[in-house]
């Protein structure tokens, strides 16, 4: 496929339409058990929670996540041509702002980006940095602009949010209908089946959603790498390296000698040989020049003052692996 303009604006409305239906099918759920449990009044708690969520997340999200994850600023100093790639790619992507890199010191192949288009950060752990060569980390970063150009973590943060409140109706619906059920049974009281299953199955229908918009924003960003880098075999290393790594520690744990199972209705993630396959399907236009030639890829990734961290990763008390 080749990197037009008339079949890029193809694309990209075809994924604008993938995921407004998704969200609209996920909005929809959380709006007809509010419907359900408390009628128009529900729907207008519903609306005016979601909105002044969606007001505050944002703001407070990128520096807690950081710290979450025990990260701090990754200097010019420490890495001064990851900052020159972050800022030629997020000229390419037309971003107002350059976004923040933070240093993860972890020993778990790891990149991740949050905030909005005009205020984001990435975040790549010791191991990424380490791991990747010049042209496989420019892909790598290439990926995570094209997630705050799209404003994914808005689009993401807003899924989660429908998912999150979905469920809390459901629960708070199925407690309520046990609380009842025996005045229903005493009373013959006729049972709505059609408001009970959608109580039951609305959380996974939404969850389900969830991970179909998940799929469909990294098959974007993985495109829209592509067309800032100019090279796609960069890209599809990263993510062939990214990929052994955590599923060699993965399976060594879990499934020793072999792959761990996954469901493709479960992935958050396309496949990997999916990906990769589409990326390299791709024609670059000759205008575009490969960024890591205006670069020294030789020492792209290259760190002063930053002993390489050898423990192992482990589970934190807040939920995350680093």
């Amino acid at each position: 496929m080749a990197l037009d303009i008339d079949s890029w604006n193809q694309h990209a409305l075809t994924n604008r339409l993938q995921t407004l239906l998704l969200l609209s099918v996920m909005g929809g759920l959380m709006l007809l058990l509010g419907y359900l449990l408390w009628e128009l009044e529900g729907i207008m708690i519903l609306a005016i929670t979601g909105a002044l969520l969606l007001l505050i997340n944002p703001r407070f999200a990128p520096q807690l996540i950081m710290r979450l994850y025990g990260a701090y600023p990754l200097s010019a100093h420490h890495a001064p041509l990851i900052h020159a790639a972050v800022r030629e790619l997020s000229h390419r992507a037309e971003l107002k702002a350059i976004p923040s890199l933070y240093y993860i010191p972890s020993s778990m192949l790891n990149a991740f980006s949050v905030g909005r288009p005009s205020d984001a950060s990435i975040a790549l752990s010791d191991a990424l940095l380490r791991a990747l060569d010049a042209e496989e980390l420019i892909g790598v970063l290439a990926h995570e602009i094209s997630h705050i150009r799209n404003n994914d973590m808005g689009v993401m943060g807003l899924a989660d949010m429908f998912s999150r409140m979905t469920s809390l109706m459901s629960l708070f619906g199925q407690v309520l209908l046990l609380l009842n059920l025996p005045l229903i049974l005493l009373t013959e009281t006729n049972i709505n089946w059609f408001a009970i299953l959608l109580l039951i199955l609305s959380p996974h229908l939404c969850a389900l959603a969830q991970l179909g918009l998940s799929r469909t924003r990294e098959y974007d960003a993985d495109l829209n790498a592509v067309r800032l880098t100019g090279y796609p075999e960069g890209l599809a290393r990263a993510l062939v390296k990214i990929e052994r790594a955590q599923g060699g520690w993965l399976e060594r744990i879990f499934f020793p000698g072999r792959k761990v199972p996954e469901p493709s209705l479960l992935r958050t993630h396309p496949p990997t040989e999916e990906r990769v396959r589409r990326i390299m399907e791709l024609k670059i236009p000759e205008n575009i020049l490969p960024l890591h030639l205006l670069l020294d890829s030789e020492s792209l990734a290259k760190l002063l003052n930053l002993r390489q961290v050898m423990r192992r990763p482990r589970w934190h008390i807040n939920g995350l692996w680093h």
